[in-house]
């Protein structure tokens, strides 16, 4: 960590109405991200990860809202911006690279006009201008013959050159943080790794601070700095990567260390979390974990943890947290 963080999300409350009544997304979360740093935001579906990252974007629809919290970008409370000076912020100073880039890019138009339109909506720049500067941008993002791709529509590129498009979408105004919300999605392996490298490449380019949300634990082992875990809508456990990889303190998040697949280790059966993340309106009461936690005990039904600090950098939401060397 170095500096004062340049995103801080604090006691996040985000509801949505459903004609079944009020659903809680999320419910108290906090983490923070520093300057040119890589925060590594995981969990399992459900947890509340992309509804964290679009309310830092301010992209919430209509039947969404934020309740109570607070997130802070450089020293700005976002939720006091008007919906201009949202625009003015979004693709300028925080970009978003969204889970499927298919659905994210538009159809009709060719992936260099919008590209280019990325750029006209913050500045005075001819059209022939921003054109010159998507075709750089689809070089920068290893685009092979930019001047003729700029002109192709995205359903005649593959799922890694369309990725490679919102990356560049997203990058062309160099903004001062990144929002990778599952950015290899549907990617095989080597396409994943080509993506991530080509980011990190982006991140010390421009000097980036990068959100990288994903249910991929490998994945955020190589790439990120530091590790906040979601489950439910809060945030069990943040630490440092390699703290947090080589000894969890949160029954969750070792669990989910213990899930992975091991190259070189004989398994009969993968291992998994018993049962699921509960929805929004059956959380248990005390621990949302303790009904498939192995350590629950009375207090976890009695009361909710809160983050304490665990050991070495860091905290964890548990009554029982694990020291390095326990078992479950």
């Amino acid at each position: 960590m170095s500096g004062d963080p340049i995103l801080e999300v604090s006691d996040l409350v985000v509801d949505f109405h459903t004609p079944h009544g009020i659903s809680r997304a999320v419910d108290g979360a906090s983490f923070e991200v520093y300057p040119g740093e890589t925060l590594g935001l995981v969990g399992e579906s459900g947890s509340g990860k992309s509804v964290s990252a679009l309310s830092v974007m301010g992209l919430l629809g209509p039947a969404a809202r934020v309740v109570s919290g607070a997130i802070r970008f450089g020293g700005r409370d976002l939720l006091a911006l008007s919906p201009r000076q949202w625009r003015r912020l979004r693709g300028r100073e925080i970009s978003m690279v969204f889970q499927e880039p298919m659905t994210s890019l538009n159809p009709l138009f060719t992936v260099g006009r919008q590209v280019a339109e990325a750029v006209r909506c913050h500045e005075r720049i001819s059209r022939h201008a921003a054109w010159e500067r998507s075709v750089e941008m689809l070089r920068t993002v290893e685009i092979p013959d930019p001047e003729m791709r700029a002109g192709a529509y995205p359903h005649e590129l593959s799922g890694g050159m369309r990725q490679r498009v919102m990356i560049a979408m997203a990058l062309v105004c160099r903004p001062t943080l990144l929002i990778a919300d599952e950015p290899t999605t549907a990617l095989d392996a080597t396409i994943e790794a080509e993506i991530l490298d080509l980011l990190e490449g982006m991140q010390k380019q421009f000097s980036m601070s990068v959100l990288l949300i994903t249910h991929d634990l490998g994945v955020v082992s190589r790439r990120a700095d530091e590790v906040a875990v979601l489950y439910s809508g809060r945030v069990m456990e943040r630490a440092v990567a390699t703290d947090l990889f080589a000894a969890p303190a949160h029954p969750y998040t070792r669990m989910l260390l213990d899930s992975l697949p091991r190259m070189y280790e004989r398994q009969a059966r993968l291992r998994t979390i018993p049962g699921a993340v509960p929805e929004p309106d059956q959380r248990p009461e005390g621990c949302r974990f303790r009904n498939r936690c192995p350590r629950a005990t009375a207090e976890c039904v009695d009361t909710e943890p809160d983050l304490k600090p665990r050991e070495g950098p860091g905290a964890a939401a548990c009554h029982h947290r694990l020291l390095p060397g326990d078992r479950l």
